[in-house]
């Protein structure tokens, strides 16, 4: 095996790791809430511009400002919650109605990033000796490995609260039946805020990471990331968080594997070719199961 694709493999699984938190962020809203959340991208960029200010005026360095803007964003969008979702899931069609709201949200979110922060790109430093690491003719940023790390250390965190805690389990509940849930007495309505600021604060700290690793983020990328979630849940299921890592690292290694081989529009097409021969094939995912409705 060339080291070129060895390469491809490694990159494949750092960004397979970013993208699966951009999807377990996606599959807890939707999950829970059964919300299509078109907005999932903007918050994102969101959370890069909120690491930005925070280490500008601030002077807090990007890796604090992980946890901070977690912290942020998930208290925001647990009051946001009872504005914006209670209502719009009495309507007869609420999914439908979730994507034409959160669309909108995401227009909002984009053009007040806009309005704030001009149309000028952004970045945030991580200073980082060295900068690169080799392993022969295997050269990897440094920066890189440090988001693996730090991806695969929230995954765990993010895994030991669905499945070792009370409100963790209860969130798993709801995706599995929420009418069950309503019968034996739990809070869904405020556990469904839970979720939603849960997803909402994951998305913005990885906000924070993507934009450590990419070079630059702008107003107008929230779109890009939000279809790759969408790839990313339909490939390991609808409605199962951890399946959103598993479809993330099929996706990821899928496409740079092929960029060895390819250029970087066939690799983009590999991957959104995926999406649709997993929808033939498993249409409820790689870990999805068939729901009743």
């Amino acid at each position: 095996m060339s080291s070129l694709v060895i390469q491809g493999i490694l990159n494949g699984l750092i960004l397979g790791a970013l993208y699966g938190l951009i999807g377990i962020g996606l599959n807890i809203i939707y999950g829970v809430l059964r919300v299509v959340n078109f907005a999932h991208g903007e918050f994102l960029v969101l959370g890069a511009y909120c690491a930005w200010v925070l280490f500008t005026y601030l002077g807090i360095s990007p890796l604090l400002s992980i946890p901070v803007t977690f912290l942020i964003f998930f208290a925001v969008s647990y009051l946001l919650y009872f504005v914006l979702i209670p209502r719009m899931s009495k309507s007869d069609d609420p999914e439908t109605s979730s994507l034409l709201l959160m669309f909108g949200v995401s227009i909002a979110l984009s053009a007040t990033m806009l309005l704030i922060f001009d149309a000028d790109a952004r970045s945030l430093t991580v200073d980082i000796d060295p900068v690169f690491l080799t392993f022969g003719d295997i050269i990897l940023p440094t920066v890189r490995l440090l988001a693996l790390g730090i991806a695969l250390v929230l995954v765990c965190i993010l895994s030991y609260f669905l499945y070792k805690t009370q409100i963790g389990k209860a969130l798993r509940a709801i995706i599995m039946n929420r009418d069950a849930v309503n019968i034996v007495g739990i809070n869904a309505e405020r556990l469904s805020a839970v979720a939603f600021g849960l997803g909402i604060g994951l998305a913005a700290a990885t906000g924070v990471i993507v934009a450590m690793v990419f070079p630059a983020f702008n107003p107008f990328m929230g779109t890009d990331y939000t279809l790759i979630g969408f790839v990313i849940i339909v490939l390991g299921g609808l409605g199962h968080p951890l399946g959103a890592l598993l479809g993330a690292l099929v996706y990821g290694l899928t496409e740079q594997v092929a960029i060895v081989f390819f250029n970087p529009s066939i690799a983009t097409i590999l991957g959104f070719s995926l999406m649709i021969a997993m929808i033939f094939i498993r249409p409820t995912g790689l870990l999805g199961q068939r729901q009743l409705r």
